[in-house]
């Protein structure tokens, strides 16, 4: 499986009018789900996150590219 890079978000069913709208919607979910959040919290819902969506890729190949290029330029 190789990493998309290029804009990806979408919602089955949803008719976007803006090509920016669906990683909108997806940042107004993800900002909310932290709402009344402790930072150790915080945290620990991004770890959880994390492993969630790797296990749903589950491909050790791209989330090896994945961390690779995240840790770019830290």
């Amino acid at each position: 499986m190789t990493l998309n890079l290029a804009p990806n978000f979408n919602e089955p069913g949803k008719r976007y009018f803006r090509e920016f709208s669906p990683g909108d919607d997806f940042y107004e979910v993800l900002i909310e789900s932290h709402r009344d959040l402790s930072d150790e919290q915080s945290a620990l819902l991004n770890a959880k996150l994390i492993l969630l969506l790797a296990n749903h890729i589950g491909d050790i190949a791209t989330l090896r590219t994945a961390l690779q290029l995240a840790r770019e330029d830290l």
